[in-house]
């Protein structure tokens, strides 16, 4: 059994979905159909609207999913590609069941997939910790975003602000109490009529910086539900964020036990 709040509203069907990563759309049916669905505490039986503040209740069969593909291991580190529309915790969460002494290093945005690393032992995680924190390891995404960009290569700094109860963040030229400077390059690799593909910099690893600051100088990443341009999204039909964490470059001192991967590179 799952129960939420649901945080807006729209169909139940949806709402279900995208809150419970294991719920596939047949086993929700089917559920419906029995009248295993509560919305404030009364049973349903169609694919009604909600609203936000619902509080939605479902006794549902788990669908087994593969939430990564495996792509390097040894004794100290475990390399995956995460499948965009699971949050990185569930997803450490299926990692620990192939390898359990594994230990959690970083976070993915829900609907961007792509590569993480994940430590197996104290040493390891200390290491990787240090490299993410201090910013020592290289990450490199690939976004597809709507239009075309006027200048073909840059380096955007600008100012991010966290509003955690609505779990948004906002980009400003200057700063503002609470915020903090962020730092996006990005370079044209291809682009049409109507969307660019970007290789991506991160500098500053910040909650949602991509996404937001691609969306603040005017290119949206196509798919995006939060920061996009929901109208092209709608008639492109697309409703997978289109970027991937698609490179890793590890750098670590002579000192380091994990000198063996220095300058190892990993891609998708």
């Amino acid at each position: 059994m799952k129960k939420f709040i649901s945080d807006k509203a729209g169909k139940l069907s949806k709402i279900c979905l995208n809150n419970i990563e294991d719920l596939s759309f047949s086993s929700f049916m089917k559920t419906l159909r029995k009248k295993d669905v509560k919305v404030n505490g009364k049973r349903v039986n169609s694919d009604c609207t909600i609203n936000a503040g619902d509080t939605v209740e479902i006794f549902y069969v788990a669908t087994v999913i593969e939430k990564f593909t495996l792509l390097f291991s040894d004794q100290n580190i475990v390399v995956i590609n995460k499948k965009s529309g699971f949050t990185s915790e569930s997803v450490f969460e299926s990692v620990l069941e192939k390898f359990s002494s594994a230990r959690f290093i970083h976070r993915l945005d829900r609907n961007t997939s792509g590569l993480m690393i994940f430590a197996i032992n104290a040493l390891a995680e200390n290491e990787l910790l240090l490299g993410f924190k201090n910013r020592t390891f290289e990450k490199y995404y690939h976004a597809t975003v709507v239009g075309k960009l006027a200048q073909k290569s840059a380096t955007l700094t600008a100012h991010l602000f966290k509003d955690e109860k609505n779990a948004l963040v906002t980009i400003t030229d200057k700063s503002v109490k609470g915020s903090v400077p962020i730092k996006t390059g990005y370079e044209v690799l291809e682009e049409n009529e109507q969307t660019s593909l970007l290789k991506v910099t991160l500098y500053t690893g910040k909650t949602h910086q991509i996404r937001a600051h691609l969306a603040h100088i005017g290119h949206p990443i196509v798919g995006d539900g939060k920061y996009g341009d929901f109208a092209f999204n709608q008639s492109k039909g697309v409703k997978t964020q289109m970027l991937n964490a698609s490179e890793l470059i590890l750098h670590f001192d002579k000192q380091s036990p994990l000198f063996y991967l220095n300058n190892k590179v990993f891609k998708v």
